[in-house]
């Protein structure tokens, strides 16, 4: 039987083996990427994208063309049964899909297929990772024996493709085969959880019809049962979720069963289809797997460790977060930049986050569900304030990570900057670049590259005391001891490791560039000249207002605050300008110097 070996192994291109695959890839890595298909995804049954997965694009560099080719999701209706009835549903509420102040992002829809192949031709972009395809995953092993040893490939996985069987060594695999997942069998590992009575049918069709709001986000709960209708990209393609009256068994639902149905729920409205482009029915079940890890060699992401409902556009979003939480993390481990002991963080995070996830789809479902509905004209209106209330949660950005080494809540001082959350992402808000007075959301100066980074909020520099400040830092971090020289290569750019950036202040036309410290415009590059491009003043642009980002964060100004800000935009301390020793004792906690390699 032939053998391979590769630092890591990706049992399945779907959302999370994709996600990972692109950051390893970004970083310089590349790895094995087993798919039981004989092509790329074609259709796709997800397609809600979070606001913070389009952010998660937009790290990458990829969101223009998302945001092009996706419908937009800015109104969601709601409607209900008249209260005269046999008068069919009646228009009840009204909402953004998206709460002002959340996201600069937006919610759209996209088909899977064509999210993923955004990420794929980004990944083979970056260093030319392809995928496998048809290859089937028949068993993973990992010798405990060997785990302890860092350079071990310990792992094993025995694949089949053409009736000929192959396996790949691996220091570490990563189980992204789905709901039935082969790599969570083989280990042994469960899932917790149930599954209810409640069934549901949904199908993408394009509609002939004289509803008002098909061209919008609409939830209807009525006496006939519940629907929601979510229109797709392209101008006529629309999603319709039908809910089922009980005792339905989901493999014995027909396609006429859910045309007569959505027919029924949206009287006294016609409703034809001129095509429908693909259906399926489901029962609703929430589970969570037991374990998401095995001796921290093989990791489960996505599916494989948690399922639920599809309504709340959470499936495919998870499962991004899942591969956009660990793969970093391997590039960092693999490219001895930080200790094994980082890859502990993904369990303690995204198990936390999968647990959330299945309480609040749990919750989301039953409401929705008409099995619940509500008396009077007005039925809908307790679905509609629980629906915005889980604005936050439905659009990606309620994570927040747990007290580990990179989430530190016990380091510093987090009150200088209480409108910034140790554990959640990094939120962006407009400011101006200080070279060349564009404006900017904060969010841009923190790419997905690996990189960590400091956020230093400097204050007004033409106050004598934030000068001064900021002066002791920049001396303070070009010192060999600091974390940015200590653990720089010595043949790397000063920013490779760790970025520092700098927001001021004040009004840029009262500062020069020689009063900026100079460690803040370092040297890079093969020419060496100094960067600019890494200061940032809290400012009015032209021609597009102000971001106020230090009221966004509530930031004194004559205090400032450091915040760490993790590879993957989340927070993970905030500090006092001055606390030099706090900085170097977060960062000794588990990054590795390049002298000790």
């Amino acid at each position: 039987m032939a053998i391979e070996q590769f630092d890591v192994v990706i049992c399945g291109s779907g959302s999370a083996g994709i996600c990972t695959a692109l950051w390893l890839a970004r970083c310089g890595l590349r790895c094995k990427i087993l798919e039981s298909r004989q092509g790329p995804l074609e259709i796709g049954q997800a397609d809600g994208v979070q606001c913070r997965t389009v952010e998660l694009f937009d790290s990458f560099g990829l969101v223009e063309e998302l945001l092009r080719e996706s419908y937009h999701v800015l109104e969601v209706t709601f409607w209900s049964s008249h209260d005269e009835g046999g008068k069919g549903i009646i228009r009840t509420g009204t909402t953004a899909d998206k709460q002002p102040g959340l996201s600069h992002q937006p919610h759209v829809i996209l088909n899977q297929a064509r999210v993923n192949n955004l990420l794929i031709g980004a990944m083979q972009a970056f260093n030319g990772q392809e995928i496998s395809y048809g290859y089937s995953v028949k068993s993973v092993e990992v010798d405990a024996s060997a785990t302890s040893d860092p350079e071990a490939y310990c792992a094993a996985v025995t694949a089949s493709k053409d009736n000929v069987d192959t396996i790949f060594k691996a220091k570490y695999v990563l189980g992204c085969d789905g709901a039935h997942s082969t790599v969570r069998r083989s280990l042994g590992i469960s899932m917790t959880g149930d599954s209810t009575e409640s069934v549901w049918g949904v199908m993408d069709v394009y509609p002939l019809t004289n509803f008002p709001d098909i061209r919008k986000k609409v939830a209807i709960k009525s006496d006939l049962g519940s629907m929601l209708i979510v229109p797709r990209e392209g101008g006529s393609l629309v999603r319709f979720y039908v809910e089922l009256p009980l005792g339905t068994v989901a493999k014995e639902v027909t396609l006429i069963h859910l045309h007569d149905m959505s027919q029924q729920i949206l009287s006294p409205y016609t409703l034809d289809f001129v095509e429908t482009a693909w259906w399926s029915a489901y029962a609703i079940g929430q589970r969570v797997a037991n374990q998401f890890t095995k001796y921290n060699r093989v990791f489960l992401t996505g599916d494989s460790c948690h399922t639920h409902s599809p309504k709340a556009g959470q499936g495919m979003n998870a499962s991004l977060q899942d591969g956009y939480n660990i793969g970093w993390k391997l590039a960092a481990v693999l490219k001895r930049q930080a200790t094994p002991e980082l890859l502990n963080t993904y369990t303690i995070e995204r198990g936390q986050a999968a647990t959330n996830l299945i309480d609040f789809d749990r919750k989301f479902a039953k409401s929705f569900s008409s099995r619940t509905l509500e008396n009077g004209p007005h039925g809908n209106s307790t679905f509609m304030d629980h629906f915005i209330a889980s604005g936050v949660y439905t659009a990606g950005l309620s994570t927040r990570y747990t007290n580990s080494v990179i989430t530190r809540t016990d380091l510093g001082n987090p009150a200088l900057a209480s409108n910034l959350y140790i554990g959640m992402r990094f939120p962006s808000v407009q400011v101006v670049r200080f070279c060349d007075a564009l404006p900017i959301q904060l969010q841009k100066a923190l790419p997905s590259d690996g990189r960590w980074r400091i956020v230093v909020f400097a204050g007004d520099l033409t106050d004598s005391e934030s000068s001064a400040r900021l002066k002791k830092l920049g001396h303070y971090l070009n010192l060999v001891e600091s974390p940015v020289r200590r653990y720089t290569p010595q043949d790397r750019d000063i920013d490779s490791a760790i970025e520092v950036i700098v927001v001021l202040s004040g009004s840029r036309q009262d500062l020069e560039q020689d009063g900026i410290p100079e460690f803040f415009r370092p040297k890079t590059g093969k020419r060496m000249i100094p960067d600019l491009h890494k200061v940032y003043v809290d400012d009015e642009g032209y021609n597009s207002g102000h971001g106020h980002a230090y009221n966004y964060y509530n930031i004194d100004e004559r205090k400032g605050a450091m915040v760490i800000v993790r590879p993957d935009q989340y927070i993970s301390a905030i500090l006092a300008p001055e606390d030099h020793d706090s900085l170097a004792s977060f960062f000794a906690g588990f990054f590795l110097s390049p002298l000790i390699h």
